[in-house]
């Protein structure tokens, strides 16, 4: 990769993931408090009261916000941030993993074919009749 493009390559991830962060963690805190329309259809079809927790409701990050925070913003936003991070971190730990073997393994160059064509075929470029 040529040097402007690795460094436009980069410019975008960083900016990508300030833009994430800022989201996540300070613009998060105004999204509606509506139910999303999952809990939304639920409810207004009569089987919202039927929903029971998951098996991750007593986890640090449970329903948007960071166990042990008392400040409502606070725990909102490093809950957002938190989960930017380890969703980066996981997409680039599987970037380096399915794209480890090709930087060390060269191309393989392009071979002519090795059997003669088929002399009696018209418009073919080894016939010579």
């Amino acid at each position: 990769m040529k040097a402007g493009t690795s460094r436009a390559v980069a410019l975008v991830l960083i900016v990508g993931m300030l833009a994430s962060v800022v989201l996540a963690g300070f613009v998060s805190f105004y999204a509606s408090t509506d139910p999303d329309g999952l809990e939304s259809v639920a409810q207004s079809q009569g089987f919202g009261e039927t929903a029971q927790d998951s098996a991750a409701s007593d986890s640090a990050l449970a329903d948007y916000g960071v166990e042990g925070v008392s400040d409502e913003r606070l725990s909102l936003g490093l809950a957002g941030v938190v989960g930017v991070g380890v969703t980066a971190l996981v997409g680039f730990g599987l970037f380096l993993l399915l794209t480890a073997g090709r930087a060390s393994t060269p191309p393989t160059p392009r071979t002519e074919p090795t059997e003669p064509t088929d002399p009696s075929r018209p418009g073919d470029p080894s016939s010579h009749g």
